[in-house]
């Protein structure tokens, strides 16, 4: 049976937006492993908790490609991270946990209707998930981990001695993991709200 033209040029135009699509999914995947080396301190923290903006690409393919594109790159991203890890995976665990929720919230909500303002809406909230989650990756994940290095009474105190009123580790993860997080969130959305529109054509060609 012989297929109508259309047909064919449908086919072979989903092929191509589908190779541009894993393309550029790699790519951001890439970019996403090399900016997780650029780590900075976080502000009133001790020195091994820092951040870094890992988390941009991610959002990029997010809301170029969808949620799912959005947590591949997170996965991605952290099974690359896994080549030189110092945490044995714990680390990673709990960064994709964080980066997941972020972009998949951020991503689903500008899916749903895709203006400039749904994508500052699902920005704000996803860094708001984004904070939640990392606050209770922080008390069951990553807290536990730097436990076995130094006493969690020492972890305590280390946070404790640059914001007072830090006493357990509920005060933790509710004045300094959150807050920073949610933080972070917010100064990727920025970003990402100044370059998408410049982004999103190299990614997806023209429309």
């Amino acid at each position: 049976m012989v297929q109508p033209p259309f047909q064919k040029e449908g086919r072979e135009m989903k092929k191509q937006l589908s190779i541009r699509t894993m393309t550029s999914v790699a790519v951001l995947s890439a970019v996403a492993f090399v900016l997780a080396f650029f780590e900075f301190p976080v502000p009133l923290s001790p020195s091994f908790a820092r951040m870094d903006l890992s988390d941009f690409p991610a959002l990029i393919g997010a809301f170029a490609f969808g949620p799912i594109a959005g947590i591949l790159i997170e996965l991605v991203k952290n099974l690359l991270g896994l080549f030189s890890t110092a945490t044995s995976g714990v680390g990673e665990l709990a960064n994709f946990l964080m980066g997941a929720s972020f972009v998949a919230t951020a991503g689903l909500i500008y899916k749903l209707h895709k203006t400039k303002k749904m994508a500052l809406i699902g920005g704000i909230i996803g860094s708001v998930v984004m904070g939640i989650v990392a606050a209770l990756a922080n008390y069951f994940i990553l807290l536990p981990l730097f436990e076995q290095f130094m006493p969690l009474d020492q972890v305590i105190a280390s946070f404790g001695a640059f914001i007072p009123f830090i006493k357990t580790k509920l005060d933790v993860v509710l004045y300094n993991a959150f807050p920073f997080n949610l933080l972070k969130g917010l100064v990727i959305t920025g970003f990402t709200m100044l370059v998408y529109k410049r982004i999103r054509p190299l990614l997806k060609g023209k429309e």
